[in-house]
C-alpha cells in the first residue's frame, strides 16, 4: 500500500490533521481507516455526507476488515454499515485509547449488502440533508437508481401511493418497505464463536498475551443496561445490540 502523501492529504480532507498525534502518539481515525480500508478518510459513516454544503467523505464500500468503536455506544459517533459488515468476520475494536481485534470462524456473520441496503444507499445519496425524505419530484430519479420501473405512468401511481396525503414528500422507510421489504435472509446466526486478541501484556491476566475464546449468543432483548461494566460487550453491542458473550476465562479487555 503506497498511496502517496498527496493522495492521503486529499482523502483526509483536513490539511491540519496529523495521522499520528505528535504529543500523545495516538493514531487518528484517518490512520485507522487507512489501515482497515486502504483509504485515509476521516469519517466512519457510509459514503458522503453533506454538512453546510461541504462534502465529508466516509467509507464507500465493504472493506475486508471491519471496525467497531466503544464511542458509538456512548453516542459520540455512528459507524456505517460498511465498516460493521466487512467481507470477512474480522473487526478492529476501538476503545478510547487502544485497538484490539475480534474475529470469528463463522462466515454467516458477513454477507454482501442486501437489495434493501443498496436501495437505502441510493435514497441516502439523493437525501443530501439526511432528512429521511425526498420531494416527490425526485421519485423518478430514485426509482431509476434502484433499478425499478421508472415509466411516467407507473411513477405517478407510486407517487400517489407513497404520498397519500399529498404532502409532496416520499419517506424513506415506507419507500423501502414498499419495494424492498425486510426478509430473514442475511440475518446473523443466534449463536456463534468469537475470539479476541489484545496485544498489550498489561491488559492480559498474568501478563501473558493470548487469544480469548467466547461463546456469543443473541438474546431476545437489548442487554445494554445489564452490561454497563463490560466495555468489550458495550463495544460489540454497537454491531449486535442483543449480544451476550460467555468467555472462556476472564472477560478480555479492549484497553
Amino acid at each position: 500500500m503506497n498511496p502517496g502523501a498527496g493522495r492521503l492529504r486529499c482523502e483526509m480532507g483536513d490539511s491540519e490533521e496529523a495521522l499520528v498525534d505528535p504529543v500523545h502518539g495516538h493514531g487518528s481515525q484517518s490512520l485507522t481507516n487507512l489501515l482497515v480500508t486502504g483509504r485515509a478518510v476521516a469519517h466512519v459513516w457510509d459514503n458522503v455526507k453533506y454538512v453546510g454544503g461541504i462534502a465529508l467523505e466516509g467509507v464507500v464500500s465493504q472493506p475486508s476488515v471491519g471496525f467497531l468503536t466503544l464511542l458509538e455506544r456512548l453516542h459520540y459517533c455512528t459507524v456505517g454499515w460498511n465498516l460493521k459488515n466487512p467481507r470477512y468476520p474480522v473487526w478492529v475494536l476501538a476503545s478510547e485509547t487502544h485497538l484490539t481485534v475480534l474475529f470469528s470462524p463463522d462466515g454467516r456473520l458477513t454477507a454482501p449488502p442486501s437489495a434493501r441496503q443498496v436501495a437505502q444507499r441510493s435514497f441516502d445519496a439523493l437525501d443530501k440533508d439526511q432528512a429521511g425524505f425526498l420531494p416527490t419530484s425526485q421519485l423518478p430519479e430514485l426509482m431509476a437508481a434502484c433499478d425499478l420501473v421508472a415509466e411516467e405512468e407507473y411513477v405517478d401511481l407510486m407517487r400517489r401511493q407513497l404520498d397519500p396525503d399529498q404532502l409532496g414528500i416520499v419517506l424513506k422507510v415506507p419507500f423501502l418497505d414498499e419495494f424492498f421489504p425486510e426478509t430473514a435472509d442475511g440475518r446473523p446466526p443466534d449463536s456463534f464463536t468469537v475470539y479476541h486478541y489484545n496485544g498489550l501484556t498489561r491488559s492480559n491476566p498474568g501478563g501473558k498475551v493470548r487469544l480469548v475464546k467466547g461463546d456469543a449468543c443473541l438474546l431476545e432483548t437489548d442487554v445494554q443496561s445489564s452490561t454497563a461494566n463490560s466495555t468489550i460487550l458495550t463495544c460489540l453491542q454497537s454491531r449486535w445490540p442483543r449480544i451476550d458473550v460467555r468467555w472462556h476465562g476472564a472477560a478480555p479487555s479492549i484497553n
